[in-house]
C-alpha cells in the first residue's frame, strides 16, 4: 500500500515538472525558432515592398518634376513674348531718336539758310538703271521749281529735273546727266562736277599746273546750279592727268549716302539771306539829270 502510494506521488511530480518545463521551456523555445525562420521570411517581403516604396517616390518626383518642368516652360514662354514685345518697342524707340536726330540736323540747316528752303520727304526712288533719281513729297504748291538745288546736312543731293503740284524729282549729283559747279576748298579752283556710270561723281577741267591731290575737299561754287557756296559735295579719292590732256580730272567720294538719307531741303533762293531779294530800281528816263 505504501509502495504504490509513493510510486504514485513520484509520477505525479514527474509530471508537474515537466508541464512546468513545457510551460517555461517551450515559448522560449518557439520564439527562437520563429525568429529563425522570420528572419528570412521578413527579408524576402521586405524586397517588394522596398520597391513600391521606392518606386511610389520616384513617381511622385517624376510628378512633381513635370509640373515644376511645365510651369518653367510656360514662364519661358511668357518671358519671350515679353523680350519680343520689348524688342518690338526698342526698335521702334531707335527708329524715333535716329529720326530726331535727321530731323534736328535738317532744322539747324534750315535756319541756316531760312527761309530759303522748303523741307521735304523722300517718298521714292528710280527702280531703273536709266537714271539716279528720287522723288519728294513736295511739289509745285510749296514753291518747288525745276533746276532747284536738294540738300541734306552732309551736302548736295541734286537737283529737280520735274515737278508736280504735290511731288517733284530730284536727280542725283551722281547721275552722268547732271552737273554742278565744284569748287577744290583748298586751292579755290573751279571745275564741273558730273556723275558717273559707276554711281560716284567726277571734277572735270581742273588745270594742269593744278596742286589738287588726293584727301581734298570739293565744295559748291555757287557760280551756278541753284546752289549757295560752300556746300560739301565729296571728297577726292584719285587724281587722272593723261599726257596731251589739257586738264585733269579727279573721282569725288560724295558726302551724301545715297542709300539712306530720308529727309532733305529744296533750296528756293541759293542767295545769301543778307541780300535783297528784290532788284534795285532802274532810272526811266536818262534824259533827266540830277537835280542841282
Amino acid at each position: 500500500m505504501f509502495r504504490t502510494t509513493s510510486g504514485t506521488r513520484r509520477a505525479a511530480l514527474f509530471l508537474f515538472v515537466l508541464l512546468l518545463s513545457v510551460v517555461f521551456l517551450l515559448p522560449q523555445q518557439s520564439r527562437g525558432l520563429l525568429q529563425n525562420i522570420g528572419q528570412p521570411i521578413a527579408q524576402l517581403a521586405s524586397f517588394p515592398l522596398e520597391a513600391f516604396s521606392a518606386l511610389d517616390h520616384s513617381l511622385r518626383d517624376f510628378w512633381d518634376g513635370y509640373v515644376a518642368l511645365h510651369r518653367e516652360a510656360e514662364e519661358n514662354r511668357r518671358l519671350r513674348r515679353e523680350v519680343q514685345q520689348l524688342r518690338g518697342q526698342n526698335v521702334e524707340l531707335q527708329e524715333m531718336v535716329a529720326a530726331s536726330q535727321r530731323l534736328a540736323g535738317l532744322l539747324e540747316l534750315k535756319k541756316k539758310f531760312a527761309p530759303r528752303t522748303v523741307a521735304a520727304q523722300v517718298v521714292g526712288r528710280d527702280a531703273t538703271n536709266w537714271y539716279r533719281s528720287v522723288v519728294l513729297d513736295k511739289g509745285e504748291r510749296d514753291g518747288i521749281r525745276v533746276e532747284m538745288g536738294v540738300m541734306t546736312p552732309d551736302g548736295v543731293v541734286g537737283r529737280v529735273v520735274n515737278t508736280t503740284p504735290f511731288s517733284s524729282v530730284v536727280l542725283l549729283i551722281i547721275d552722268p546727266n547732271n552737273a554742278v559747279t565744284g569748287l577744290i576748298q583748298r586751292t579755290r579752283e573751279e571745275g564741273i562736277v558730273e556723275g558717273t556710270a559707276q554711281g560716284r561723281a567726277r571734277l572735270k577741267y581742273i588745270p594742269l599746273l593744278s596742286t589738287v591731290r588726293i584727301g581734298d575737299v570739293v565744295v559748291t561754287s555757287g557760280l551756278t546750279g541753284g546752289f549757295p557756296r560752300g556746300l560739301a559735295v565729296g571728297t577726292i579719292t584719285r587724281i587722272d592727268k593723261a599726257e596731251g590732256d589739257l586738264f585733269q580730272s579727279a573721282e569725288i567720294a560724295p558726302e551724301v549716302d545715297f542709300l539712306k538719307y530720308e529727309e532733305v531741303l529744296v533750296i528756293t533762293d541759293p542767295r545769301p539771306s543778307g541780300e535783297s531779294h528784290e532788284e534795285p530800281a532802274l532810272p526811266t528816263d536818262f534824259s533827266k539829270g540830277p537835280k542841282p
